[in-house]
């Protein structure tokens, strides 16, 4: 039996807290290794417990989601992280994002819809529930992003191949299957994507492929 996937629940309201906990137990493939009820605590708990997986709320006090994303990202850049929230707000999406979440799913989302994302964030592939995609979608068709960011022109002919395939929701597995080539070749392929690109996940590599329509903003 492959392992659990471990998972730690960031939330101030401990009902919520409890429910998310009653239903990621029903799949025996994953497990709760730990809760929080704070940002502060949520940063605490991660360092100790490295959870696969980090489900974290955005309102909470004494540091915020974005703030906890942030810090947890700068103690370890490979920390998966999935938003659950009720904000929907254009600047709460795009902060999460960029601070290093790889999936935003809304509190109305289905059970399976949540279980399916979990699985999608642990396989470090991008999860974005569909309003917030299209919320996505219109920031990075309006106005420049004034931050630097770096130039597809750096990238190889295989590495712009790769984060078409990435804008286009492939794993690591399936493009390495589709390429013939090895997974580890194409995670070495997409460190060097992001490195590149100035980019700090896939889900951000997927979006700036569809910015400068590498592939299509409806795929």
């Amino acid at each position: 039996m492959s392992e659990k996937i471990r998972i730690l629940i960031v939330d101030d309201h401990t009902v919520v807290r409890k429910g998310l906990k009653a239903l990621i137990l029903t799949e025996a493939d994953l497990e709760v290794v730990g809760e929080a009820g704070d940002g502060e605590e949520a940063v605490r708990r991660a360092r100790i417990l490295n959870p696969d997986v980090i489900l974290m709320d955005m309102s909470m006090p004494k540091m915020d989601g974005v703030e906890a994303i942030t810090e947890i990202k700068k103690e370890n850049s490979e920390a998966r992280i999935l938003v659950l929230t009720s904000f929907a707000e254009d600047k709460k999406i795009l902060d999460a994002i960029r601070a290093g979440a790889l999936g935003y799913l809304l509190k109305d989302a289905s059970p399976d819809e949540l279980l399916r994302a979990i699985q999608d964030v642990y396989r470090g592939e991008s999860s974005l529930h569909p309003t917030v995609a299209q919320k996505v979608i219109h920031a990075i068709q309006g106005p420049t992003d004034p931050d630097p960011k770096g130039n597809s022109q750096s990238l190889t002919e295989r590495e712009l191949e790769i984060l078409k395939l990435i804008a286009e929701g492939l794993p690591n597995q399936q493009i390495a299957k589709q390429l013939f080539i090895s997974e580890r070749t194409v995670r070495t392929h997409v460190s060097n994507i992001l490195r590149k690109l100035k980019l700090p996940n896939r889900t951000q590599a997927a979006l700036y492929a569809v910015r400068e329509g590498l592939v299509a903003s409806g795929k």
